[in-house]
């Protein structure tokens, strides 16, 4: 079983995340952060994206009222706007193709939430590809701990010492060696300006290509 990431390691979402996130911060008659920052910004969830751009800080709490206002409005923006921006990297359906086509079942493990997540799989073709999709609001913790991967593994009854985690953060890693799957991550996603290799994944990725040369 390979279980793919999709922000960073299958798709570019941060353009409309950022323009929902500005959208939200201009109806609450606050400066807008502008995609540079809300690409180190992403990953989380999109709970700690809003709080993020709401304080202008990585580790900032705001006022939970102001929190509880800006919430569904970013909600509402991103639902309108979630895949009219965003974009599969080059390589991406190459390398489901590969996998496809040499029988690896395939499950898709997110922290994006699920009202985004399904129909932004569906608006890039790409959504039935998986047997499985475990978003950010379908366990009762996301990455990086261990249980979305253990999910999908018990629901696809794969034993995680014959499974692979595809991504592109730190996040990814640690729920991947918590869970016992070997890691590859991509080099061009959103770990927070960090390089990927600082966390020691098996493998490091320019393009979802690469896998017909690893697995």
């Amino acid at each position: 079983m390979v279980l793919i990431d999709i922000d960073g390691t299958m798709v570019d979402s941060v353009p409309d995340l950022a323009f929902s996130i500005d959208q939200m911060l201009t109806d609450l008659d606050m400066p807008v952060r502008g995609e540079a920052k809300v690409r180190q910004w992403v990953g989380n969830g999109i709970q700690r994206l809003v709080k993020r751009a709401l304080t202008n800080a990585f580790d900032g709490d705001p006022d939970e009222a102001l929190y509880q206002r800006a919430l569904p409005l970013f909600k509402s923006h991103y639902a309108e706007n979630n895949s009219k921006r965003s974009h599969l990297y080059g390589g991406v359906k190459q390398g489901l193709d590969y996998m496809q086509g040499r029988a690896y079942r395939m499950g898709c493990v997110t922290n994006k939430a699920a009202e985004f997540t399904h129909p932004l799989l569906h608006e890039l073709g790409i959504g039935d590809y998986f047997e499985v999709i475990i978003c950010g609001d379908d366990t009762p913790k996301m990455k990086p701990d261990p249980m979305p991967l253990l999910t999908a593994a018990q629901r696809m009854q794969v034993d995680p010492q014959q499974s692979l985690m595809l991504g592109d953060s730190s996040n990814d890693v640690r729920a991947a060696r918590a869970a016992g799957f070997q890691i590859i991550c991509t080099s061009y996603g959103y770990n927070h300006g960090e390089d990927i290799r600082r966390y020691g994944p098996d493998a490091v990725i320019d393009s979802m290509v690469e896998l017909e040369d690893i697995i």
